[in-house]
C-alpha cells in the first residue's frame, strides 16, 4: 500500500511529496518496521508517476519479500535544474551538466531533521540507524553515497546505483577523510556495462566505483561493487538489482 503526503521544505520554501510504502497488514498489526529512505520517490512504485513511464515496481517486490519494510520515497523537484542541485552536495562545474550550485547538505538536513522525525512519529518504525537505509540511482546514487558518509549516525546501509560520483570525486574523497564511519556500515555500489557511450566511459565508471569501494574498505566498511552486465541507465536495469542489494544489505552477515 502506498500513501502520499507533503512536507514543507522551509529552507527552499517549497513542498516535497513523500511516497510511503507500508507492508501488507500494516494496519492490522502492531509490529514495528525497519525503514528504507530513497530518492526520486516518484519512480519507485507506479508507472504513472515515473518520469519516463516505467517505475522500479518496488511495491510488487516488497509485497512478496520475506522481510517487511516501510519505504519512504522522497520526490525530487521537477523544475529546471533543481533536481541536480538538490541531489548534489557540492558546487560543481561539469562539461556535460554545466554549473551545479549544489544544496545537497541543506536537503539532507531537512531529511534527518524534518522528514525522518515525521515518519518516526506517524508510523510504526524502528528508528535506530541499524534499521535505517538510504538508496537512490544516478544523482540519487551520488546523494546516497554522500549520505552514508556524512550522515552515518542516521543510516547504516546504502544502495548507490549508477551513481554520478565522477562529477565530484575529489570532494567525495575529502568528505570521506573527514568522517569516522561505524564499522557495521554496508554500501552497495553498482554501474552498468551499457551506461557509458564508449569503453573509456565504462573504464572511468569502474575506476571511480572501485576506488570508492577501496576507500571504504580501508575504513573497515563492507562494500558490494557490482558491474551489471548489459545494465543501462534506466529504471528497468535498477529494478533488476532490487533483490541483489536488498539481500546484501539486509541479510548477509
Amino acid at each position: 500500500m502506498i500513501e502520499k503526503l507533503h512536507i514543507q521544505f522551509e529552507a527552499m520554501n517549497s513542498l516535497r511529496t513523500i511516497h510511503v510504502y507500508l507492508p501488507p497488514f500494516y494496519h492490522e498489526s502492531q509490529e514495528r518496521y525497519p525503514v528504507i529512505y530513497m530518492y526520486d520517490g516518484h519512480n519507485l512504485f507506479h508507472d504513472e508517476n515515473a518520469t519516463y513511464g516505467y517505475s522500479w515496481h518496488m511495491e510488487e517486490f516488497l509485497d512478496q519479500y520475506d522481510k517487511p519494510f516501510i519505504v519512504v520515497g522522497i520526490e525530487c523537484p521537477h523544475e529546471g535544474n533543481q533536481r541536480l542541485e538538490e541531489y548534489c552536495p557540492y558546487d560543481v562545474e561539469n562539461s556535460f551538466l554545466g554549473t551545479i550550485h549544489g544544496y545537497g547538505q541543506l536537503f539532507m538536513d531537512f531529511v534527518v531533521e524534518v522528514v525522518k522525525p515525521y515518519i518516526d512519529n506517524h508510523y510504526r518504525t524502528i528508528p535506530f540507524r541499524e534499521c535505517t537505509m538510504i538508496g537512490g540511482s544516478s544523482m540519487g546514487g551520488l546523494m546516497s553515497l554522500y549520505t552514508i558518509i556524512a550522515y552515518n549516525q542516521y543510516f547504516s546501509k546504502a544502495a548507490c546505483l549508477s551513481s554520478s560520483i565522477g562529477i565530484c570525486m575529489d570532494a567525495l574523497t575529502n568528505e570521506m577523510n573527514q568522517h569516522d564511519l561505524n564499522v557495521d556500515t554496508r554500501v552497495y555500489l553498482s554501474w552498468g556495462s551499457e551506461e557509458s557511450r564508449n569503453k573509456r566511459g565504462l573504464a572511468y565508471a569502474s575506476m571511480h566505483n572501485l576506488e570508492i569501494s577501496h576507500l571504504l574498505n580501508q575504513k573497515h566498511i563492507m562494500t558490494y561493487p557490482y558491474l551489471q552486465v548489459n545494465g543501462r541507465h534506466s529504471e528497468q536495469s535498477w529494478q533488476q538489482q532490487i533483490p541483489i542489494f536488498m539481500d546484501y544489505l539486509w541479510k548477509s552477515k
